[in-house]
């Protein structure tokens, strides 16, 4: 697994269920960044990562074994838009999600989020690198780039000197159900087993909830997510094992958990 700024609550998170599950198992970051397809690929070949968190669909699913308890409660499929600041009027003055979707935007090519924009009328440039899709937004290339709740404000942190700065767009929020899981091996049953027990009985003590409060209650009172235009979108890569109907899993906004 990696860590950084992001990467922080999903480490902690880790801990604390293997800490619950009784078993004598550390978790050490990997010093070393990669693409979501490499991490998958090093994971499923046994090349020393064992544990991976990632948005889930089919594919995945099928490469390695996932622990179905979405670990950040569904909010990778809040998005957020990063635009630049110069166009602050225009996406607020915007008619309507059908003028929204005539805006060229970004996504990388091996993620999830990529087809789940296409397939819901976006116009959508592929990317191969993370660093390049910021670049190309603050190029002028691309008008916006989706970016979950948990994301776009520790990444624009990073951006925050560029000359051609970028903000949070106003008055738009995307939604689609998607799920932030963990991932082992196919057969790691054994750390399969500790992660999800560990997980759950950390949801039934409140530790969970008390975790991600901690990091997250502020992006969430910032996002101001019910003074915001939900387009909702579908998300047809979504496993039908997702776990939709236990309602405690997921981030409700009227709730505000």
């Amino acid at each position: 697994m990696q860590a950084d700024e992001r990467g922080s609550y999903p480490i902690e998170l880790l801990q604390l269920a293997l800490s619950k599950s009784g078993r004598a198992i550390v978790a050490r970051p990997s010093e070393f960044a990669m693409s979501q397809y490499r991490t998958l690929k090093q994971l499923e070949m046994e090349k020393g990562i064992d544990v991976v968190w990632t948005m889930t669909n089919a594919e995945r699913e099928q490469q390695v074994r996932p622990i179905r308890i979405p670990i950040d409660r569904g909010l990778i499929g809040w998005r957020l838009l990063a635009i630049q600041q110069k166009d602050f009027e225009l996406f607020q003055s915007l008619p309507d999600e059908t003028a929204l979707k005539t805006l060229l935007t970004v996504q990388g090519i091996d993620w999830p989020d990529y087809k789940i924009l296409q397939t819901n009328g976006f116009k959508v440039a592929p990317s191969n690198f993370f660093d390049g899709m910021y670049q190309m937004l603050q190029v002028g290339r691309v008008r916006f780039f989706a970016r979950s709740l948990t994301e776009i404000w520790p990444e624009l942190k990073s951006l925050r000197d560029s000359d051609r700065p970028i903000v949070v767009a106003p008055r738009w929020v995307l939604h689609y159900p998607a799920a932030l899981y963990f991932f082992v091996r196919n057969d790691d049953e054994e750390l399969a087993s500790a992660i999800e027990s560990g997980l759950e009985a950390a949801l039934k003590d409140g530790s969970m909830k008390n975790l991600f409060l901690q990091h997250f209650q502020g992006i969430l009172d910032q996002a101001d997510l019910q003074h915001r235009e939900v387009v909702e979108l579908t998300n047809k890569g979504l496993p039908p094992q997702t776990p939709i109907q236990r309602s405690e899993l997921w981030f409700n906004p009227k709730q505000g958990f």
